[in-house]
């Protein structure tokens, strides 16, 4: 029974050796799964820049607590996390893996999180629901762009942090120069707790216990002894440091540390706390992963000082109190073949169990619990109870989605959604062959079930479907996961802009509809003036106005109409609508590239009709065609939509980046420095943005990101107005 339960269900491809190895160790020497309390729970997301060593920290973590016999390898395709298909061909993090260790009567719960800047929706869902951010640092790259998006979103919701530093085994690992650099970036608030002894050794030295630790090869359990006599100054030194860093955040701790000359280690660890949950201190760690070393003592420390979910401020209205009513956010979906979606929880309030019936806060309609279970990867573990602070899955929710609340019925809790990055690389998409459309439909909805970071953008003027992510490696995912969930292939292209039309000068023009075919006729003349709409309207002298509407159109444009008709010489009670109607109608294609036309005032001034052969469809051709001849006449111009774009990059790549910003049109607006990093604000038009993530990490290395947001739209210049109007004919 415990061997059925450790296999995972309908395996996406057929398990390893190692596989085999692994559950069976798990199925005949772990007891069943402990139910912990808020108090002994403690939740970590493992962030940072990719190949910082997360997922290897993850696979030494299950070592150390003796999940595993024995660590897997990333090219070897057999880490507990990293098991999708799609990040076997990749060889890297693309979704966030949910594992958890029992440590010394704990529970820790980690979500090991992608580190490329493509997938950072499930870096940002992590962090939501974990109560501390374990930022892996490679000892050799420092500071990366990955390190610094984490820490902005961390530093947004208040996330209380930690560093470790991995990679200390590499020869070229410089440990000084990284603490300067973080420092420099993150603040004073990063604080040695623990430092290596040389580089490549085994032993680290940590400076809250003031002992050395020495990881024998082939063992998780350190060798505790006394620091050597050449690091004994710096160690003592360092910990006064520690000391008063914790001191100066507590008003008591300082009296105690003033009265007594020292801290205990339970007052330092106590104090610790209390300074990360206000994000005032940041301790460093040190470690090397795939070698085991400095992971337990990581563990114990994430164990007895990192906030547990009842001490943790998650910003909600619910403590996590688990006799309390029930509430829990679904904060990320999974399907699997054959099961259904997997729903992933954050229980922030009382207590889960099977066959519970809750009510979506955002759908209303009830939820029966299924089976409940702890997730290592794609291995679980079924629970009988998830108590407030844990983290789980649960399968087969008919009508629940990323991001909502489930709570009892007749509550008034709302977990505050996760807020998703608004996309940063765009691609218009459509089915390889005729035909799957409807298949193409179905699997980019699943598969924006499972990733909310995903937008897609039916555009019925533009006549096209975008899909936008965070990058093009994050689109590529998405066509390999469409090709071999769903089996249909798609084909990107670079999307149409949705440019506007408009005019820049007053102009006037007449036009009369005359058509006599036998029997009753067609008959329409009027006369209209257009300008800009561009504060109130100022009628020449020979201009009366008699009415006024506006309409804002689909396009989100707006047209203000003028009735200046005197005389009656046009019923504008009977044909103003038909007018209205015919401009309108020529407002979807404009005169000079077919882009919809916007921000214009239209006022009808004179005209005739005739008693018999004037009717609405006369009028709606002679308004559609005046209206027309009247906006070539008006100077038209070209709107292209401009965006406020934010680059970061390392100092060095920053001349590089505004020379490639001025070749793509853009205005410079200022430069800010942020740590090692700089900061480009720079105004761009949206046609020069396609595939700007590819181009910029290519330029800067992978260490330079973007973001960019519509500001508005302007006139393009003649030239480029020239080219959009030429290949639109």
């Amino acid at each position: 029974m415990l061997l059925r339960h450790s296999l995972p269900a309908h395996p996406s491809q057929p398990l390893s050796f190692a596989d085999l190895i692994r559950v069976s160790f798990r199925a005949f020497t772990e007891a069943p799964m402990n139910v912990y309390d808020a108090d002994h729970i403690r939740n970590v997301a493992l962030v940072g820049h990719q190949g910082s060593g997360k997922t290897m920290l993850a696979e030494a973590m299950l070592l150390a607590s003796g999940a595993l016999r024995r660590m897997g390898g990333i090219e070897a395709h057999s880490t507990v996390s990293d098991f999708h298909p799609s990040e076997h061909e990749r060889q890297m993090s693309i979704f966030a893996s949910l594992l958890h260790a029992e440590w010394k009567g704990h529970k820790i719960n980690v979500l090991d999180t992608p580190g490329y800047p493509d997938f950072v929706g499930e870096v940002i869902s992590s962090l939501k629901v974990a109560d501390t951010a374990v930022f892996v640092m490679n000892a050799v790259e420092g500071v990366q762009v990955g390190t610094e998006l984490a820490w902005n979103y961390a530093e947004e919701i208040g996330k209380p942090s930690m560093f470790a530093i991995n990679h200390l085994d590499k020869g070229d690992a410089d440990f000084r120069a990284l603490v300067a650099q973080m420092k420099e970036r993150f603040g004073n608030g990063a604080t040695l707790v623990q430092l290596p002894v040389g580089g490549g050794t085994r032993a680290i030295i940590d400076v809250l216990l003031m002992k050395q630790l020495t990881f024998p090869e082939g063992q998780t359990d350190p060798v505790i002894g006394d620091i050597d006599e050449a690091f004994r100054d710096e160690a003592e030194a360092l910990h006064t440091t520690l000391i008063e860093d914790i001191a100066e955040n507590d008003e008591g701790l300082m009296d105690l540390y003033f009265e007594k000359g020292e801290l205990s280690e339970e007052e330092m660890r106590a104090g610790l706390r209390e300074a990360m949950l206000h994000r005032q201190l940041f301790p460093i760690f040190v470690t090397s992963a795939t070698e085991a070393v400095g992971v337990s003592r990581l563990m114990s420390f994430i164990a007895n000082v990192l906030p547990s979910p009842a001490q943790s401020d998650s910003g909600e209205s619910v403590q996590a109190d688990p006799s309390g009513p029930p509430a829990a956010l679904i904060y990320k979906t999974m399907a699997e073949q054959h099961v259904g979606d997997y729903s992933f929880l954050r229980v922030y309030s009382g207590t889960l169990a099977q066959g519970m019936d809750l009510e979506n806060a955002q759908t209303g309609t009830t939820e029966r619990l299924g089976q409940l279970f702890a997730i290592n990867g794609r291995e679980r573990d079924p629970l009988q109870k998830m108590v407030a602070g844990d983290l789980g899955a649960v399968v087969k929710l008919k009508n629940s989605h990323t991001n909502n609340t489930l709570r009892p019925k007749g509550s008034n809790v709302s977990i505050e959604p996760i807020a998703f990055p608004e996309p940063r690389y765009r691609a218009a998409i459509s089915p390889e062959n005729e035909g799957e459309e409807d298949r193409l439909a179905q699997g980019i909805h699943q598969i924006r079930e499972e990733d909310p970071s995903l937008v897609v953008v039916h555009d019925p003027h533009l006549r096209q479907m975008t899909l936008g992510g965070q990058g093009e490696m994050h689109l590529q995912v998405v066509k390999y996961r469409l090709s071999n969930r769903f089996g249909v292939g798609i084909v990107f292209s670079k999307p149409r802009v949705a440019y506007r039309e408009t005019i820049t000068q007053q102009a006037r023009s007449s036009y009369r509809h005359k058509k006599q075919t036998g029997g009753a006729g067609q008959f329409a003349d009027i006369s209209i003036l257009v300008e800009p709409l561009d504060g109130d309207f100022q009628p020449p002298s020979d201009i009366t106005v008699r009415g006024q509407s506006e309409v804002e159109t689909a396009w989100g444009s707006k047209i203000h109409f003028i009735d200046a008709i005197v005389g009656g010489v046009i019923d504008m009670r009977r044909f103003f609508g038909a007018i209205q109607k015919g401009v309108l109608e020529a407002t979807q294609d404009g005169p000079i590239a077919r882009y919809p036309v916007g921000h214009c005032r239209v006022v009808v001034y004179d005209g005739g009709m005739h008693p018999v052969d004037s009717n609405d469809a006369a009028f709606k051709t002679a308004g559609r065609m005046c209206f027309r001849d009247a906006f070539r006449s008006a100077s038209p111009v070209i709107l292209e939509p401009i965006h406020d774009v934010t680059i970061t990059v390392p100092e060095s790549f920053v001349g590089d980046v505004m020379g490639d910003m001025n070749t793509r049109r853009g205005r410079i607006q200022g430069i800010e420095a942020e740590g090692v990093f700089q900061k480009i604000i720079v105004q761009v038009p949206e046609a020069e943005l396609y595939r700007y993530s590819t181009s910029l990490r290519s330029m800067t290395q992978g260490r330079g990101i973007h973001h960019a947001a519509f500001s508005h739209y302007e006139a393009m210049p003649r030239h480029v107005q020239d080219e959009v109007a030429k290949a639109a004919e």
